[in-house]
């Protein structure tokens, strides 16, 4: 299979997490949404604090929204912790350890591009102390935050954040 068509493929998943296909990235977050595997990245310092993104603006769906260090798709033939590690490396510089934490199905619709998530999300934890290199096509601000801070964001401004994240956060504070 040609790398520059798979690089735009992602997995299509039943609720068990098998894989039942494949389809093009974008035609899958369309008409509701394909469920399909993903990945969140979530990383702290040693102070206690997460690092977190800003989406750029230019990403085809939720950009301008803060949310965890890193996420994405694995590509087919790809397993999804040298997804998320290949990710965080290019997203921000940072190559660590991983280690799974939990996984959830979700659906979210941007109402900016139209489209919609429909994931299996599979929530990877790490540990980093430096600054992240932030890669200026998609990311455009990071930040460390206290979780108890973040936390008392979210509640007051939940539209700044990607759905996944407001998700997932409670969970993975109470793991970190």
């Amino acid at each position: 299979m040609d790398r520059m068509r798979r690089d735009n493929e992602v997995i299509l998943v039943d609720e068990a997490d098998r894989p039942v296909g494949v389809e093009e990235k974008l035609i899958a977050h369309q008409n509701g949404g394909r469920l399909h595997r993903a990945f969140s990245v979530f990383i702290v310092n040693s102070a206690g604090l997460m690092l977190l993104q800003r989406r750029s603006m230019a990403k085809y769906h939720f950009g301008g929204l803060w949310t965890n260090a890193c996420c994405s798709h694995p590509h087919p033939g790809e397993s999804l912790l040298d997804a998320a590690r290949s990710r965080l490396r290019e997203e921000l510089g940072i190559d660590i350890e991983l280690r799974p934490a939990f996984s959830f199905i979700y659906r979210a619709t941007d109402a900016a591009s139209g489209l919609t998530e429909h994931e299996l999300d599979h929530v990877f934890l790490g540990r980093f102390d430096g600054q992240p290199i932030a890669h200026p096509d998609e990311i455009d601000d990071w930040k460390w935050i206290e979780p108890a801070d973040l936390k008392v964001d979210v509640l007051a401004h939940p539209d700044q954040y990607t759905p996944w994240f407001r998700i997932s956060l409670e969970r993975v504070v109470r793991l970190i």
